[in-house]
């Protein structure tokens, strides 16, 4: 990869929602060179400039490629002027939705870097559970094999230098290891004291971090990466959650290597 794209291309951070997204924000925005803010979740909805009002704003005169450079400088715009007013030179976006509209992402940020943060399709039911309903676990068993299918199918279409998977479990359970793959990826250094986001200020929602600071004390752990809540599947989904995984999920979570 070129050292200019290394340096200052776009990160988009995707996955389905419960797969240790926001952890990996925080670790993202603690390297002292990118800037990870508050989710977006606005710009598929741009897509209809070029979706379905295109026959209508044709209209205008301005090629297609016209409106998506618009789009990008705007979206693009916004990241790097918080990026800059927090002495950052490069951003990432934090949005897991993205995972399902990567082709357009892609189109608007050609450039850009795309991270898909995978975890055990049957944990993120579980978690989704205790932090959404019960209701939300039984959609999601269908939600989170079309979040991977689409992501990958769009990283299956980009160099190896654009696309990354990392596995939820192995970030938490060889977090420096893990990381330092990641960041390599990126074409970022590696620097110390990534791994310790919560020493660091961060635009979140207090409700993360006092999620986060509840599920360390009841496991006694201190570290800010932590890995408690892997195969909590195995205690806690009940036998009709069971079921449903298996049939809606049981092909995706073994074409990912999970048993």
């Amino acid at each position: 990869m070129a050292e200019t794209e290394t340096r200052t291309a776009p990160i988009f951070l995707v996955g389905c929602q419960r797969s240790g997204t926001t952890m990996m924000r925080l670790v993202l925005d603690s390297h002292s060179r990118i800037s990870c803010g508050p989710e977006t979740r606005f710009l598929p909805d741009l897509r209809r400039i070029v979706g379905r009002d295109w026959e209508r704003l044709a209209r205008f005169g301005f090629p297609r490629e016209d409106w998506l450079r618009r789009i990008r400088d705007f979206f693009g715009g916004v990241h790097a002027d918080y990026a800059t007013a927090r002495g950052k030179t490069r951003w990432a976006d934090k949005t897991p939705l993205y995972a399902m509209s990567l082709d357009f992402v892609t189109e608007v940020f050609p450039d850009a870097q795309i991270v898909h943060l995978i975890r055990d399709g049957r944990d993120v039911v579980v978690s989704h559970r205790k932090r959404f309903g019960y209701w939300s676990a039984v959609k999601c068993v269908v939600k989170w094999p079309r979040y991977i299918r689409a992501a990958r199918a769009v990283g299956a279409t980009l160099p190896a230098d654009r696309y990354y998977e990392l596995r939820y479990e192995q970030a938490v359970s060889e977090p420096e290891k893990a990381m330092r793959g990641l960041f390599e990826f990126l074409g970022e250094q590696w620097e110390d004291g990534i791994l310790d986001y919560d020493s660091k200020q961060h635009d979140v929602a207090q409700k993360y971090t006092t999620e986060a600071e509840r599920r360390r004390a009841a496991v006694g752990d201190t570290a800010a990466i932590y890995g408690s809540r892997v195969g909590s599947h195995r205690r806690e989904l009940d036998p009709f959650l069971r079921l449903l995984v298996w049939v809606f999920s049981g092909p995706t979570l073994r074409a990912l290597g999970y048993r």
